[in-house]
């Protein structure tokens, strides 16, 4: 399926849609942007008016450490499923295109059992901090909702991971990875 965008000179060219999956994909990685955001919105706020106004943010620290824990996990939901992380493969970048694959799936493979144990430990602390009623220091606001969405982030890892690991295995096509040259 596909629809024409018009092109610069007037001609009408064809993009691919995106289908629901890659749609969903896509915003998980734009809700890991909106903390990467939330982050630097919050350092720079509190620095700022620690700066020139001697005023602090209540609990900016406790926000600012939930905040890149939740960014943490919803990005390791965006970089799992895409495979542009930062990677160092000699044995992949020289094998043969069909070893490579067979590599790349034992890796997710390994990569979704990893992750789904994160996942699972990473409720329990949920239920924890919530049963525990751990509390920001200034606000006293509880943690666990902060937990809650970073376990959520995790679990979209899971998903994303499984369905990269089905791509691969059975569509592979729908993998769309920059191509990495041989070694020399």
């Amino acid at each position: 399926m596909s629809h024409v965008t018009p092109k610069s000179d007037g001609a009408a060219a064809t993009a691919p849609t995106k289908n629901p999956m890659d749609r969903f994909i896509d915003s998980i990685e734009l809700v890991a942007a909106f903390f990467v955001g939330l982050v630097a919105l919050n350092t720079f706020i509190a620095v700022f008016l620690r700066k020139f106004f001697a005023v602090a943010i209540p609990d900016y620290y406790d926000f600012g450490r939930l905040f890149l824990g939740i960014l943490i996990f919803w990005g390791i939901a965006a970089t799992s499923y895409r495979g542009t992380h930062i990677t160092v493969d000699l044995v992949w970048a020289n094998a043969s295109p069909r070893w490579q694959r067979w590599i790349d799936i034992f890796a997710t493979l390994v990569l979704l059992f990893v992750v789904t144990v994160q996942t699972i430990t990473l409720f329990d602390k949920v239920a924890t901090t919530y049963a525990d009623n751990v509390l920001t220091y200034d606000l006293r606001l509880p943690n666990w909702p902060f937990f809650a969405v970073a376990w959520a982030g995790d679990c979209s890892a899971v998903l994303l991971i499984a369905i990269r690991t089905w791509r691969l295995i059975f569509t592979p096509e729908l993998i769309h990875e920059p191509k990495t040259e041989a070694a020399d």
